[in-house]
């Protein structure tokens, strides 16, 4: 197991959170220990963002889209080195 040490902790923060450890009965190291597990938890697989969306809309159907025709590239500029 891993330790840390926190400093310049303000005073404030450190009376609440004595406060909040007595009213659940454990020690502040054990209330800092469970504040950390809840806020960072585990971590969470990266989020697919198109996969949420095709998974968000997927009960709606499809939609089938007419797409343009797509022209020739034109050319590109020639600057002359003058």
């Amino acid at each position: 197991m891993a330790s840390i040490t926190i400093r310049n902790l303000d005073d404030d923060v450190k009376r609440r959170l004595r406060i909040r450890a007595a009213e659940h009965g454990r020690s502040m190291e054990e209330e800092a220990r469970e504040i950390l597990r809840h806020v960072v938890g585990e971590a969470k697989p990266s989020h697919d963002l198109a996969a949420a969306i095709r998974a968000r809309v997927a009960p709606l159907g499809g939609v089938d889209l007419d797409l343009p025709q797509r022209e020739a590239m034109r050319e590109p500029p020639i600057f002359d080195q003058a």
